[in-house]
C-alpha cells in the first residue's frame, strides 16, 4: 500500500535529518511524504556487525546506518520496494556471509568499483528511486569514546574509557561524556553544503550518545549547523530514560544537548505527550536553547518505542509549514 503524501506546497522545503540506524530511519520515512527534498547525514561510527566487519576488512565507511537511510527514502513503488527488500535481505547459514546484509556488501562493491563514496550512495539511490540523498557525517571511519560510570557492573561508582559505538551502546553504565576520534576527522563537503543550503535541519530520534551527539563533535558538521540559516529543529525519543540515556529526563536530553554543543541554537524542540510529565519544565529547558516546545503525538498505537510514519510527518509538516 502506497503511504499518502503530505507534501509541504511549492517550493518544496529542503530538509537535512541528521543521525542513524533506526531512529533515522524513522525520520526519514516521515520526511519523503513531505518532500522531495531530504538529505540524510549519517553516522559513520558503526563497528559491530555486519558493518564492523566490513570496515575492518576494506578500510571503509561501516555501511549499514547508511543503507538504512537509503532504504528508507526508497520510492513508494513496486519498483522501490523491491530494491528496498534486497538492500536489507540478512544471509542466514553457518559460513563467511552469515549476518551480512546484502546492502553492505553492494555499497562496499560499488565504492571499490567507483573510488568515491558519495557517488556510490547517489547510484545506490537512483537505483531505489529514493526521495532524497544520503551522505555521511565525516569522510572517514569514527571511533566512539566514551566516559562511562559503572561500565563494570562489580566497580558501580568507578569511571572508565570505553571505546567502540558497540560497547558505548550495549554498556550497563551511565554515560557521562561522549568524544570521537580522528576529533577532527575529514568531513564530508557535500553534507556541509547541504546543511548550509537547507531550509531545516533535523536532529534525532536516535540512539542519543551514538548516533546523534556525534555529528556535534565532528568541527566542521558543529561549525555548519552553527552558522546555517536554516531552522533547527530537535526530535526527542519516545523513550528517553532507556539505553545510553538510562534514568534521563527529557529535560536531561537537553541540558546534554547544551553541553556538547554549546554555541548551537534551536527553532522547536518535538516532543510526544509520553515524554513530557511536566510541560513547564521542559518548555523552559527548551527556551535555554532558544527554542519553541512542540508536543504532538508521534508514537505508533500499542508500540512502545516506534514512530507512526504518518502522525510524525503530520507534526513535522505543521511545524514546518
Amino acid at each position: 500500500m502506497t503511504a499518502p503524501r503530505l507534501p509541504l506546497g511549492s517550493p518544496q522545503r529542503r530538509i537535512v535529518a541528521l543521525g542513524g540506524g533506526h531512529g533515522l530511519a524513522a525520520a526519514l520515512t516521515a520526511l519523503r511524504l513531505l518532500t522531495d527534498h531530504v538529505t540524510a547525514v549519517v553516522t559513520v561510527a558503526d563497528d559491530g556487525g555486519s558493518s564492523g566487519r566490513l570496515r575492518e576488512e576494506f578500510d571503509v565507511l561501516p555501511p549499514g546506518d547508511l543503507r538504512m537511510a537509503l532504504s528508507a527514502l526508497c520510492d513508494d513503488s513496486d519498483w522501490g520496494h523491491t530494491w528496498r527488500d534486497v538492500l536489507q535481505h540478512r544471509f542466514a547459514g553457518t559460513g563467511d556471509l552469515k549476518g551480512h546484509a546484502l546492502g553492505n556488501l553492494m555499497i562496499v562493491s560499488i565504492w571499490e568499483l567507483l573510488g568515491d563514496t558519495v557517488q556510490g550512495l547517489d547510484l545506490v539511490g537512483r537505483l531505489l528511486g529514493a526521495r532524497g540523498r544520503v551522505l555521511p557525517m565525516a569522510a572517514e571511519p569514527l571511533e566512539i569514546v566514551a566516559e562511562i560510570r559503572g561500565h563494570d557492573p562489580e566497580r558501580p561508582d568507578e569511571t572508565v574509557e570505553v571505546r567502540g559505538q558497540h560497547r558505548v551502546a550495549s554498556s550497563p553504565g551511565i554515560v557521562s561524556s561522549i568524544g570521537i576520534i580522528p576529533t577532527c576527522p575529514e568531513p564530508c563537503h557535500e553534507a556541509l553544503a547541504g546543511v548550509r543550503e537547507a531550509d531545516w535541519v533535523m536532529l534525532g530520534p536516535g540512539s542519543w550518545f551514538t548516533s546523534v551527539m556525534p555529528h556535534l563533535l565532528v568541527p566542521a558538521l558543529a561549525d555548519a549547523l552553527v552558522t546555517t540559516p536554516a531552522k533547527r529543529l530537535l526530535n526527542l525519543n519516545l523513550e528517553v530514560h532507556k539505553g545510553e540515556t538510562r534514568d534521563f529526563r527529557a529535560e536531561d536530553h537537553l541540558a546534554s544537548f547544551a553541553a556538547n554543543a554549546p554555541e548551537l541554537r534551536l527553532d522547536v524542540v518535538l516532543a510526544d505527550p509520553s515524554v513530557v510529565p511536566d510541560g513547564a519544565s521542559l518548555r523552559a529547558a527548551a527556551a535555554e536553547l532558544g527554542a519553541e516546545l512542540v508536543v504532538a503525538p508521534v508514537a505508533a498505537r500499542g508500540e512502545p518505542g516506534v514512530h507512526d510514519p504518518l502522525r510524525l510527518a503530520a507534526a513535522l509538516r505543521d511545524v514546518i509549514s
